[in-house]
């Protein structure tokens, strides 16, 4: 699989598919959106396609659509900034009704979002929902393809040229419009024809041409010196363009096939491994499969055996009578080890909980004393106190200090003869 592609095997439903198709009005749109907020509201409305006009919200895991839209899938904050975009963000249609009336409409992209235990819920408007859904003027948008896109102009050029590759042209567009499909209406720099074909229109064609399955071309129609409308000529780019797979009954027809359907794998990626691999090596993974058990994710799984080329182990030879003796010294030493460190591991558990104890009683102690005890206690003390760091730290920390605790103990067990009985060591 090209590493810029979609592994569609990761996916369920209609993210499965290859393409969306994309509504003429859908494209058409105001606002800046960037790239990615352009990539995520063509997977928005793959994932929604199916029922677009008979659910009236959908829903896509929060972390797959990261993937598909290339966030990082931990990116939430981005990929609300992004939903937020898009719900502030207008399409517009102008187009004739069933009847040949001229219909005129406008709506945001989405009526709301929300993210919610890691799924992203969102709806359009019924009008729009209605008009995406309508299959008589739509633009294939493929997204292997714009995967590979890094500039959001390029994107925008391809998807309002690519619903023209059968006509060859998009006829002649004002450049105002042409501005507002770029997103850059309302931008002093871009009133420059000059910066526009030299910062938009050339690196969007040249991009388009490199990466995607079409090739354009533009044209300037000009009034005087002013440059007042472009199009673009549209041809099928024979390089880059992705061929189907052969959709023949004698694949569908296969044992193999139809066991690939049996475990959940799409028709299309069954026909593609097939076709790319072979029915005995597919078979050789599907047994592999077989072998693991009941696993999670089977079509995750058996995937990652046909990309990486899963195998299972040869069976490990007989181990030898010294080895068997060996180990089983390795192990009465491991399991010794273990005891005694769990012998040592307990003995300082025991220690802490002893001085904890002490010094509590020590507090206590301290604290049933008057005042004027108290620092005649403390001088007294530390008169008998030789160790110089325990000092330091007396001095510092009183009856509190760790490190004099023996003394201490010592010291009061002398004053209150009993204090400590209770106390096991």
């Amino acid at each position: 699989m090209d590493q810029d592609e979609i592994p569609r095997d990761r996916l369920s439903g209609p993210l499965r598919r290859q393409s969306v198709k994309k509504n003429v009005a859908a494209i058409h749109v105001s606002g800046k959106l960037t790239l990615l907020q352009r990539k995520l509201s063509n997977v928005l409305l793959l994932n929604a396609y199916d029922t677009l006009v008979t659910k009236p919200k959908h829903q896509i895991d929060a972390r797959t659509l990261c993937m598909m839209v290339g966030y990082n899938s931990n990116d939430m904050e981005t990929l609300k900034q992004s939903l937020r975009s898009l719900a502030e963000t207008t399409a517009e249609w102008d187009m004739l009704d069933e009847q040949g009336r001229q219909e005129w409409g406008v709506s945001s992209l989405l009526s709301y979002a929300k993210l919610k235990d890691g799924i992203c819920e969102y709806a359009y408007s019924p009008a729009l929902a209605e008009k995406l859904h309508d299959p008589k003027v739509f633009a294939l948008i493929n997204l292997n393809i714009q995967r590979r896109f890094s500039s959001g102009h390029a994107l925008a050029l391809y998807e309002n040229c690519y619903r023209f590759v059968r006509t060859g042209s998009t006829g002649w567009w004002p450049i105002d419009l042409f501005r507002r499909l770029m997103g850059v209406d309302g931008s002093a720099y871009y009133e420059s024809f000059k910066h526009l074909n030299a910062k938009v229109i050339k690196p969007a064609v040249a991009e388009v041409n490199k990466t995607s399955n079409i090739e354009v071309e533009a044209e300037f129609r000009r009034m005087g010196r002013q440059v007042r409308e472009v199009r673009f000529l549209i041809k099928e780019n024979p390089q880059l363009a992705l061929l189907d797979i052969d959709d023949g009954a004698g694949v569908r027809q296969g044992a193999v096939y139809k066991r690939l359907l049996e475990v959940g794998v799409s028709d299309r990626l069954a026909r593609q491994w097939i076709s790319e691999h072979g029915e005995d090596y597919v078979t050789e993974k599907l047994e592999y499969l077989k072998g693991r058990g009941v696993v999670s994710s089977p079509v995750r799984y058996l995937s990652a055996a046909i990309r990486d080329d899963y195998k299972d182990a040869p069976a490990a030879p007989e181990p030898s009578p010294e080895a068997i003796a060996l180990a089983k010294q390795r192990e009465a030493k491991r399991q010794a080890e273990e005891k005694r460190q769990a012998a040592t591991d307990a003995a300082q558990d025991r220690e802490r909980r002893t001085r904890a104890a002490l010094m509590e009683r020590v507090r206590e102690l301290v604290a049933a004393r008057t005042p004027t005890q108290r620092d005649a206690d403390k001088r007294l003390f530390l008169a008998g106190l030789d160790d110089d760091i325990a000092r330091g730290e007396f001095l510092r920390l009183g009856w509190g200090s760790a490190l004099a605790v023996s003394a201490m103990v010592a010291f009061w067990e002398e004053m209150v003869p009993g204090a400590f009985d209770d106390i096991d060591p």
